[in-house]
């Protein structure tokens, strides 16, 4: 695995769902810009509504932001909203973005996809993965296999969490992770991207 065209120094994941996009937007539009480092936000949401979302985003931030396309090279200091299925690959170039479609997956975009196919990176990458709201599990077992390679992992306190299925079930499964309020974690991502 070769790495050393990759751009960013350092990559935030952000995993939500149900709840997710006016926190996603309260913390996007509170980041400084952070040069060395990519943002990929995993929110759950059909793909016809992902340009709004983006476009929302894009209008409360200094930041350049957009949706994921197959083939894309992931660059430094720029935010990327997941749709699809999306996953991120290693060639000599540095990380890309690959999509698929498959029945097998159920959610838009799968957050577990996402972050498994990351895991195989964790090694080689500065990684901080934040899980904010939702109702299931996804992303669950991903952010397991990050926090067991390294990865510094984040979840909503239960009484900042707009729903705490996801944070919760965290919790109890991933083990060191970081419970946090809304806005210590907002904090944790401007600290971490300077």
């Amino acid at each position: 695995m070769n790495l050393k065209n990759s751009v960013p120094s350092r990559l935030v994941l952000i995993g939500a769902s149900t709840g997710g996009p006016g926190q996603i937007q309260n913390i996007i539009a509170a980041l400084p810009e952070m040069e060395d480092t990519s943002i990929i936000i995993a929110q759950h949401m059909a793909e016809a509504f992902i340009p709004s979302f983006t476009k929302r985003l894009q209008e409360h931030s200094d930041h350049s932001i957009s949706s994921t396309d197959a083939g894309q090279t992931l660059m430094n200091g720029h935010i990327y909203i997941a749709n699809k299925y999306t996953e991120l690959s290693s060639d000599d170039w540095g990380l890309r973005f690959v999509q698929n479609s498959s029945p097998l997956h159920t959610y838009d975009p799968d957050i577990d996809l996402l972050l498994n196919s990351i895991t195989p990176l964790a090694k080689d990458l500065d990684l901080m993965y934040v899980i904010l709201t939702g109702i299931g599990e996804d992303s669950v077992q991903g952010c397991r296999e990050l926090s067991e390679q390294g990865a510094r992992c984040i979840t909503k306190s239960e009484e900042s969490a707009v729903v705490d299925g996801m944070p919760s079930r965290a919790k109890e499964c991933v083990p060191h992770i970081e419970v946090m309020h809304k806005d210590a974690i907002t904090q944790a991502i401007k600290e971490y991207g300077r």
